[in-house]
């Protein structure tokens, strides 16, 4: 493995005037030294990273950085500017630049590497004598850790000494008191002494802190914090939520805590674990800036007693590590962890329905139950014990579906009115509408009923008997008496419709699939187009109409992987050696109906490549309808296409659509401008819109 930073990607006359001319100058060094394959690729994830938050801090100092399919190697680029460049930072501009470049699938022990370059820039020191070296080579030894602060200081001259203090109090360093760049020191022996902060033991502080890349702020907070603690005299011990590993602090530290201190832009994990004690929770910048102030506010927290409620865990969607959503986009996330976990039991009771009436003909829905009539020698008996197993597993799909949308939204105490709730639908026939409703009233309830202020003796009965107790008779009343009826019309009505689907009217129901299943690729719009046909063909005798809905929609979802594998076959010169590796994974991929084979191209050329699967995806889905292809399962590809109506007409479908797609893909990309800037521009613009509010899935 080469070294993380070399004198090569070390620039001490950093001319850039702008924060996008300075990431690309250091990024260019990077390329050159083969760190990175694609400039204007990784400068697009530089971007997006940036736009979530400013990386400059106090004390004139600025990290970009991001995690990027396009960096081969954990690298670090420093640049040092005379004039300044703006990262955000409210004290003003940043003399020393670092440029963080991360695999998108670094290793724990590169991350580290990074995260200890984090905490030494909260080191004085350190960033005095960056200010200070005059070569290159001193600069990435110093960096690497190769060479002390205090070594490279005693090499410089008097005058450079001096120019480099030029951010920090030349008394403070003098003997050795500088505080933390852009932290204020606070008073604290004027902060009433708190419980347990007595003269046997000194005050003791947990503290949790988190970013949204976890390479850099995470670790700078700790670091900070740490300092700050020492400072004031109080065991301060920091649990980092970042990149380069999560472990937990032991229960017994913060049993014996006395305040907790949360610095984090992303939900803290496990939050449950810090109630019931004294608690200051801020941005993880906070922690980085004004670590004393946060020691002393907490210690007067304490003193006046404030403690944090015993509040319910964290759910699951708060737990996936994303801040600042709006209700919109928790309502998706709590309807796509019902999907997540109802598509194993669509995938493993279709396929074992669809394998049955394959061996025993279509007629093995009418055959006697396994445990009446099953002979080992004959066929039509495993035929239908596969069967009869499949409607089993599909039977759970519609109370699985609400359970885990509860689930979602209040953690486990969801699951039992929403399983219920589920149950309730099938019960009234609502389907898989009365599925999503009763999910979605089931976390309501529950979340309603956890904000009762519960007597302290209470509490340890609520989630076992009270909870359960309450919530399912209150979402089974509203199922059966207020919202079933409605609803069971309107799956009655959605049914009827579907069942009188022919020709001109298959043919746009085809293409409107199509578009869904291609417009972002295995994300809600995709599953939301898969769920409804799956819920089509979720009963032992499904109709024609619903048979050829979820074929249109395995076809279009085949295109996108299958086109870019077929793009970068015949015209690989357009797309970068990562994308052509891509490539050959995404025949196997689209060839298994994984639609997010094509993620790694749609995040780094949407543009181009969404519009164009879009318009393939509808080409498939209105020839399937047109060809009336039927498919039983609800997954397989290629695989399962002995199980399918009219097979040819149905590759030849697939086929004309990949074909779409990938002329489209070409001639686009073919058409796109060379210009270095406007490559820059647009495929920054790109990356942060496709990186809008959700976090793509690494490719397979």
């Amino acid at each position: 493995m080469s070294e993380m930073i070399t004198a090569d990607l070390v620039d001490l006359d950093l001319s850039a005037d702008t924060k996008e001319a300075a990431a690309r100058a250091l990024a260019e060094r990077m390329v050159a030294q083969g760190r990175v394959t694609d400039l204007d690729g990784f400068l697009a994830d530089v971007a997006a990273r940036e736009a979530q938050m400013p990386t400059g801090l106090d004390g004139g100092i600025g990290i970009p950085h991001c995690r990027s399919e396009h960096v081969t190697e954990p690298t670090l680029a420093f640049g040092r500017s005379a004039r300044g460049i703006d990262f955000g930072a409210p004290d003003g501009p940043a003399d020393l630049i670092f440029l963080i470049a991360a695999p998108a699938g670094a290793d724990d022990a590169h991350l580290t590497i990074l995260s200890s370059l984090a905490r030494q820039l909260m080191n004085a020191e350190f960033t005095s004598a960056l200010r200070a070296v005059d070569n290159a080579a001193a600069a990435a030894a110093l960096i690497r850790g190769d060479e002390s602060p205090a070594a490279a200081a005693a090499t410089d001259s008097e005058d450079s000494t001096a120019a480099s203090a030029g951010k920090a109090s030349s008394d403070a360093a003098a003997d050795g008191t500088a505080p933390v760049p852009g932290a204020r020191v606070a008073d604290v022996d004027t902060v009433a002494p708190a419980p347990g902060a007595t003269g046997e033991r000194p005050f003791r502080i947990v503290a949790v802190t988190s970013c949204p890349t976890g390479i850099a702020h995470t670790y700078m907070a700790a670091e900070s914090l740490e300092n700050a603690g020492r400072d004031a005299g109080v065991e301060l011990v920091v649990e980092t939520q970042g990149s380069a590993g999560f472990a937990r602090l032991d229960p017994a530290v913060i049993e014996a805590a006395d305040a907790v201190i949360f610095a984090h832009d992303v939900p803290v994990r496990d939050k449950d674990r810090f109630a019931g004690k004294p608690t200051v929770d801020v941005g993880v910048k906070a922690g980085i800036n004004r670590p004393a102030d946060l020691i002393a506010e907490v210690r007067d927290k304490a003193a006046r007693g404030e403690v944090t409620a015993a509040a319910a865990p964290g759910t699951p969607v708060e737990r996936a590590g994303d801040s600042g959503e709006g209700y919109g986009t928790k309502l998706r996330k709590w309807l796509m962890s019902g999907v997540s976990y109802m598509v194993p039991f669509v995938a493993a009771g279709g396929l074992l329905i669809a394998l049955g009436f394959a061996i025993g003909g279509y007629k093995i829905n009418k055959a006697p139950s396994v445990m009446d009539h099953f002979v080992w020698t004959q066929t039509d008996s495993w035929a239908a014990l596969l069967f009869q197993i499949g409607v089993v597993s599909f039977g759970f799909l519609v109370p699985v579906l609400a359970g885990y949308i509860a689930y979602g939204m209040a953690d486990r105490p969801g699951l039992v009115p929403g399983f219920v709730g589920g149950s309730i639908a099938l019960t009234i026939n609502a389907g898989f509408l009365g599925g999503l409703v009763a999910g979605l009233l089931a976390g309501g309830v529950v979340l309603a009923i956890q904000k009762i202020n519960i007597p302290a003796a209470l509490r340890g009965v609520m989630p076992v008997v009270v909870i359960p107790l309450i919530s399912s008779a209150v979402v089974g009343f509203l199922m059966f008496v207020v919202v079933g009826k409605p609803i069971a019309s309107a799956q009655k009505g959605m049914t009827d419709w579907l069942n009188g689907l022919s020709g001109t009217n298959a043919i746009l129901l085809g293409i409107l699939l199509g578009l869904m299943m291609c417009f972002d690729l295995g994300g809600p719009v995709n599953k939301v187009a898969y769920t409804f046909a799956t819920a089509g063909i979720a009963v032992s005798n499904p109709s024609d109409s619903a048979m050829k809905i979820m074929a249109a929609v395995m076809a279009a979802g085949m295109v996108p992987p299958l086109a870019m594998a077929l793009a970068t076959t015949v015209r690989g010169k357009l797309f970068t050696q990562t994308e052509r590796e891509n490539g050959k994974a995404a025949w196997v991929l689209g060839a298994s109906f994984i639609s997010e084979g094509a993620i790694p191209f749609a995040a780094a050329d949407p543009l181009r490549v969404i519009p164009s699967s879009m318009v393939g995806g509808a080409v498939t889905g209105a020839l399937s309808m047109a060809f009336g292809a039927t498919l039983r399962a609800p997954h397989g590809g290629i695989f399962v296409v002995p199980l399918i109506g009219n097979p040819f007409l149905y590759l030849l479908a697939i086929a004309a659509g990949v074909g779409v797609t990938t002329v489209l893909v070409v001639v686009l990309k073919g058409m796109r401008k060379q210009s270095p800037e406007g490559s820059a521009k647009e495929g920054a613009g790109a990356a942060i819109s496709a990186r809008g509010d959700s976090k793509q899935p690494v490719a397979a």
